[in-house]
């Protein structure tokens, strides 16, 4: 089973940034990105294939996420730009293997095995 760790979450104001960390103890899985906001379902935010040849991002979030991953060290990262309130939620990464590049354009939770615990992300000034 494939063990995933976040962290870089935290209080931030409106229009700041942060970054998200995943570090995985196996590599080449693809990654996910979700989001729980309090009383809300937990959503897609974004995934990027095993070698990082495919990304994908929800309507929400585009053109101020980006995902990325280092291989070399089993990490996805997720920058977060122009944060908004409504960004406000726990942010969890999640994994799957999968044979060659795969990267659903809306990512599902049942489409993951493999979770994190989740990283607080506060947007609030």
């Amino acid at each position: 089973q494939l063990q995933l760790v976040e962290s870089g979450g935290g209080l931030v104001q409106p229009g700041g940034s942060l970054r998200l960390s995943c570090v995985a103890s196996g590599n080449y899985y693809t990654i996910g990105w979700f989001r729980q906001a309090p009383g809300k379902e937990r959503e897609g935010v974004s995934c990027i294939s095993s070698r990082g040849s495919i990304t994908n991002y929800a309507d929400s979030v585009k053109g101020r996420f980006t995902i990325s991953r280092d291989n070399a060290k089993n990490t996805v990262y997720l920058q977060m730009n122009s944060l908004k309130p409504e960004d406000t939620a726990v942010y969890y990464c999640a994994g799957i293997y999968r044979f060659g590049s795969w990267c659903p354009a809306r990512a599902r939770q049942t489409d993951f095995d493999s979770w994190g615990q989740g990283a607080q992300v506060t947007v609030s000034s």
